[in-house]
């Protein structure tokens, strides 16, 4: 087995140059602010269990969560229902795309919490009367993830609400198999609110890397989820988190992931560390190219893979 690098002086700015020359994939326009992205974008960060953030240049450039979210309503929507959220969403990858019109043979529910059906489920169970009260504890809870105050960018939020529509199919036929207990329009805003939260590589990586150290965030020492809630995130991701490329992914990555169509990655690499990656330009399964380039490498040079030999 070769040896690893040592993850405290590695150099992203080198992994980031490498990864630069690729210019493969497309920006996503599926909402106007998306298609504005810069495509020469391309931030990493890694955080240790020390809580020490490494990042490379334009680690702090904001950009919107988008898909990124989805394991932490997940985590949030386990917490506030007690773990009764696993009765309200399944946890078996679809194979198919992150906005598939599908849901469970018989059951009625989405198939998984990091698909959109799902996500729309998630972002509805947790904590608050009404979308306000909800919108506002998706915020606290992605804030305590990341371990500073983050911000929802109104402009994308908008146009998740103008432009969701099979957000809105997908929640009114939950709503018609009794899965979805609030209105559809409910639904679909406060998970665009929550897609539209914004962030930097080195905020997703404090957030990637409270779930690698079983739900508490090495940077504030804060514990923000159980360990058990943490453990079934991170399981999801690893099975899930890419759509349709998952099991690629753990084969060559293997390491829990979520992806975005804003162009990052959030990696969680149980006990050894968080990790993000953002670049706009994206396969045509939604994933950012150079990031899932730099995430092969990363864990090829760090030894992450949860397989090893």
């Amino acid at each position: 087995m070769s040896a690893t690098a040592d993850p405290r002086t590695y150099d992203l700015d080198e992994l980031r140059s490498r990864v630069l020359a690729e210019h493969g994939g497309a920006v996503d326009d599926s909402i106007p602010r998306l298609a504005e992205a810069d495509p020469g974008l391309c931030g990493l960060a890694i955080v240790l269990a020390d809580g020490e953030v490494r990042g490379s240049e334009q680690s702090d450039a904001p950009f919107a969560m988008q898909s990124s979210v989805k394991p932490f309503l997940f985590a949030l929507a386990l917490l506030d229902t007690r773990g009764d959220a696993l009765e309200r969403v399944g946890i078996e990858p679809t194979g198919e795309a992150f906005d598939a019109i599908k849901l469970e043979s018989g059951t009625g529910r989405p198939p998984n919490p990091m698909v959109n059906a799902g996500a729309l489920l998630t972002a509805s169970l947790v904590d608050g009367g009404d979308v306000d009260g909800r919108a506002e504890r998706i915020l606290r809870g992605l804030s305590a993830f990341a371990g500073r105050a983050l911000d929802v960018d109104e402009r994308t939020a908008s146009e998740e609400r103008a432009h969701g529509e099979r957000n809105h199919a997908l929640a009114h036929l939950m709503r018609a198999e009794d899965a979805l207990r609030v209105s559809a329009d409910d639904a679909v805003e406060v998970y665009g609110r929550a897609c539209a939260v914004m962030v930097d590589a080195e905020a997703l990586a404090v957030m990637g890397a409270t779930l690698a150290f079983g739900g508490i965030n090495p940077v504030t020492g804060e514990r923000v989820v159980p360990a058990s809630v943490a453990q079934d995130v991170v399981s999801v991701m690893a099975t899930c988190g890419v759509y349709d490329g998952s099991g690629t992914w753990m084969r060559r990555v293997g390491v829990p992931a979520k992806s975005s169509v804003s162009g990052a990655i959030v990696l969680a690499a149980p006990r050894l560390l968080g990790a993000a990656v953002v670049s706009p330009p994206l396969d045509r399964q939604g994933t950012s190219v150079r990031g899932r380039i730099a995430s092969e490498i990363l864990s090829d040079d760090l030894g992450l893979h949860s397989f090893r030999a």
